[in-house]
């Protein structure tokens, strides 16, 4: 048997140990699905995949799903939030399933107090609300979704006190039916200081979208921390981000099934969006020195690798960002490599799986 730790030790063990940072727990992890439709398939097998892919994001233990409002995107296929959300959760039974987000700007308060307060009460203490302030598109089709040419932007603080009222039965002329005492848990979404600044005074958890703004994330982390209040949905702040991810067997694989991602968000970010490419054709492909730049960009947060390289990544990440959640989205052409990253990831980071009986889609 070891003798007892002497005083002196305890005090000299203590002091090193204040030298040393400390190692946080791995955070929860997560589903941002973004419904992508490969090239050479349709839309309708793309929200196939979407369904199959909760169901087994659920079995893994991953914490919750969401999906995102996109417009006018040939490679996405989640246009209509509210209604694949309803799809998604009546195919599971356990998983939290919610927007991330919805683009508050382009709909009527009103509409989505009513449409995720029907989600809640169908599907209660499983949907999330996430609410973003920019169009989700391009300025005509933003234009084309608010039957006006004005982004409308600055009424942002309106609506949202607007979408609150009805949630909470207080607005002083309509009852939305049945949001009115059916709130989902509400987050709020952001790229930037601004999103920060208004979940922290809100008191509301914060996602920030590391995936396409990760020189901004530590800075928008730590203003949401500093700026939070508490309030009855959260007593201290919560922070999740967005990270993409493409994990297989081998760091060679990982590679060749990045190539689609990569050559589709040049495509998007030259005005030209288009499905997303097989590996094949973003192999073949020769990128200008413009493309390079442009894939550069989108590369730098992504994580990719054999299963232990990603892990190591993300438990960096968690590290260097302090985020509560983690919440992964993996762009893969076929749907089977997809759904195998996701299994990887879930191994590597030792999910607890779930046991639940098949829910019809």
């Amino acid at each position: 048997m070891t003798e007892p730790m002497t005083d002196e030790a305890t005090t000299a063990d203590d002091s090193m140990n204040d030298l040393q940072p400390v190692a946080r727990p791995r955070p929860p992890l997560s589903v941002l699905e973004l419904v992508p439709v490969g090239d050479g398939t349709t839309p309708a097998a793309a929200l196939a995949s979407a369904a199959e892919l909760a169901r087994l994001a659920e079995r893994l233990g991953y914490s919750r799903l969401w999906v995102a409002e996109h417009h006018n995107m040939p490679g996405i296929a989640s246009s209509s939030p509210a209604v694949l959300i309803a799809h998604l959760a009546a195919a599971t039974e356990t998983i939290r399933v919610g927007a991330g987000g919805v683009m508050l700007p382009n709909h009527a308060a009103l509409v989505v107090a009513e449409q995720f307060g029907m989600l809640e009460a169908l599907h209660p203490g499983r949907i999330d609300l996430g609410i973003g302030r920019a169009p989700g598109t391009d300025p005509v089709t933003a234009a084309a979704l608010r039957r006006s040419m004005s982004l409308a932007v600055d009424e942002f603080p309106e609506q949202l006190r607007d979408l609150f009222s009805f949630f909470d039965g207080t607005h002083p002329q309509i009852i939305a039916v049945p949001g009115r005492g059916y709130r989902p848990a509400v987050w709020m979404l952001g790229s930037s200081d601004f999103s920060a600044r208004v979940a922290g005074a809100l008191g509301l958890p914060f996602s920030f979208a590391h995936h396409f703004a990760s020189q901004n994330t530590v800075a928008a982390l730590e203003i949401y921390r500093e700026s939070f209040r508490p309030s009855p949905e959260l007593d201290r702040p919560y922070s999740m981000i967005g990270v993409p991810v493409i994990c297989a067997e081998t760091d060679e694989r990982a590679r060749w099934l990045s190539g689609p991602s990569a050559l589709s968000f040049a495509r998007l970010r030259q005005g030209r969006p288009t499905q997303l490419p097989t590996p094949e054709e973003a192999a073949e492909h020769v990128f200008t020195p413009t493309e390079r730049e442009i894939v550069r960009a989108w590369t730098a947060p992504l994580i990719r690798g054999e299963p232990e390289h990603v892990r190591t990544e993300l438990e960096a990440l968690a590290q260097r960002t302090g985020a509560d959640e983690l919440m992964i989205t993996t762009m893969i052409h076929g749907p089977a490599d997809r759904l195998r990253s996701y299994a990887l990831v879930a191994d590597a980071w030792d999910l607890s799986p779930t046991v639940v009986t098949e829910a019809p889609v």
